[in-house]
């Protein structure tokens, strides 16, 4: 996601279900003005032990209307947040009309490849299914739900939204992944895992 937003000093940038902070902080750092947003009131208490009590933080649902003035920001990040919602239409409407014209929203989700191929019998990789999982955390087991898109239906609900496709990127994991998860790292590097979007708002 930084690679992918390259200098952003001086930018207004939100950061769309921003969790507990660490891509806000993280383009923060860089020189960005971040605005972080997230539908957890407790994610965004972590997020707030993170940045301090100077940072702008909001709760907000990404299916309702964004509280910000039309052309509020230079770029919107979405990482690993679109593939939670059904619909995406609603969202990226949103997310265009805060945007200012030249405006770019980079954005990642599960690849499709890696959704389709998680669960058997395989779903129909056309359609647009939800599926539900569990997650080891902390000792005990999360309840979670995507939703399964082909590729062509989020490039369809980009350019729905008035998104121009600026590039698609497939990346190999960060060098510091080798050390941090030595025996994934194969599987890391050579099966999809993301899919990464940078859309152009045209002005």
């Amino acid at each position: 996601m930084l690679a992918l937003a390259g200098d952003v000093t001086g930018r207004r940038i939100l950061d769309a279900g921003c969790g507990s902070g660490p891509l806000t902080a993280a383009l923060r750092d860089r020189g960005a003005i971040v605005t972080g947003i997230d539908a957890s009131a407790g994610m965004l208490a972590l997020a707030r032990k993170r940045l301090g009590d100077g940072a702008a933080l909001h709760v907000a649902d990404l299916k309702d209307p964004l509280p910000f003035d039309d052309g509020a920001f230079d770029d919107v990040v979405a990482s690993l947040v679109l593939h939670y919602l059904e619909d995406w239409g609603p969202t990226l409407a949103e997310t265009r009309r805060v945007l200012r014209p030249g405006g770019r929203l980079i954005a990642s989700v599960d690849h499709p490849f890696v959704a389709y191929t998680i669960s058997e019998p395989r779903p129909d990789y056309f359609a647009t299914t939800g599926y539900a999982f569990e997650w080891m955390l902390n000792g005990r087991l999360v309840p979670m739900k995507f939703w399964r898109k082909p590729l062509h239906a989020m490039t369809d609900a980009f350019t729905a939204a008035g998104f121009r496709l600026a590039a698609i990127s497939e990346p190999q994991p960060d060098p510091a992944a080798r050390e941090l998860f030595p025996d994934d790292v194969h599987d890391l590097a050579t099966r999809p895992c993301f899919l990464f979007f940078v859309l152009e708002a045209p002005a």
